[in-house]
């Protein structure tokens, strides 16, 4: 089955995306870091964070999606509008003492390293998704990060049963192994309990299930998930819906420039043709199609403004 285009069908109804907002600055070293003294790079400054990104792509690709976020006071505008450029309906607050948070991302070939200060990503009030934004939505995603750093357990989890007495299917991305490690495995699957689609990486995947081999992990997550999209990197994707059997959908190869938000563009490549057809097959090959665009820039978001 083909993927569907989401740039050229309209969807029927919103996604509405909740989570980081996040100023990124890449760091592409020229040379081997050579410590207490300089180092070439390519220094980028990116706007980023998880969720933020997934709506970029989501607007890029035509879906309408709104973003529910925070960033300090002074941030804004900046944010706001640099979402809204691509057709994503930003509803951000500022905090007034906390910064808008921050990464560091070095990146080495296929791998990266991230320094993070969290700001005001770490008091994102779950309430602030209305029932009204629910009531337009076909799906919610959220990610690891937010569920790590809610203020309010409790409140997340209205959101998540708000949104499913709406029949609104919830995404999760994990978003990082070390965070699940930290908050807790047993914790981090019950905060994931009400999910219905799930994207974690294969580090994510393994520190979830226990298992090792990615066949395993994606089926392990299968038994407990309604659909699955494992991401491998330059390996592609292996996607189980239903519990059926796992599916590998290859890569599309490209020459690696930055992987920072490759798995933040194959969810909103995934999310905008499940949201059409609810096919998992055919939406992961539409994201690894999008991811294959993420990595040939610097940064986690779409090289060019649509909108």
């Amino acid at each position: 089955m083909s993927a569907p285009d989401p740039a050229s069908a309209g969807l029927p109804g919103r996604i509405v995306v909740f989570g980081d907002v996040i100023d990124d600055i890449v760091v592409v070293p020229q040379e081997p870091v050579r410590p207490d003294t300089d180092t070439s790079s390519s220094i980028r400054h990116r706007a980023g964070g998880s969720a933020a990104n997934v709506a970029a792509w989501l607007g890029s690709l035509g879906a309408p999606v709104d973003l529910v976020g925070m960033v300090g006071v002074d941030d804004v505008d900046r944010h706001t509008a640099g979402l809204a450029a691509f057709g994503v309906r930003a509803l951000i607050d500022g905090h007034p003492e906390l910064p808008t948070g921050t990464i560091v991302v070095i990146v080495d070939g296929e791998r990266r390293t991230m320094l993070t200060e969290r700001g005001a990503n770490s008091l994102l009030d779950p309430r602030r998704v209305t029932d009204e934004l629910l009531d337009d939505a076909v799906v919610l995603h959220l990610t690891g990060y937010s569920m790590v750093d809610a203020p309010d357990a409790a409140a997340l989890e209205d959101l998540v049963r708000r949104a499913t007495l709406r029949g609104v299917a919830v995404s999760v991305d994990p978003a990082s192994a070390g965070y699940i490690v930290d908050f807790g495995v047993p914790r981090f699957l019950d905060a994931m309990s009400g999910a219905t689609l799930v994207f974690p990486n294969l580090d994510e995947g393994r520190a979830l299930t226990g298992e090792s081999d990615p066949l395993e992990v994606a089926a392990s997550l299968g038994r407990r998930f309604r659909v699955v999209a494992l991401t491998l990197g330059p390996d592609g994707a292996i996607v189980v819906q239903d519990g059926g059997a796992p599916v590998c959908i290859p890569a599309v190869r490209s020459r690696i420039l930055d992987p920072t938000g490759a798995g933040d563009a194959f969810c909103a490549g995934f999310l905008a043709a499940w949201a059409m057809v609810p096919d998992a097959v055919a939406a992961a090959t539409a994201g690894v199609q999008v991811a294959e665009r993420a990595v040939t820039s610097i940064g986690g978001r779409p090289r060019a403004q649509v909108r």
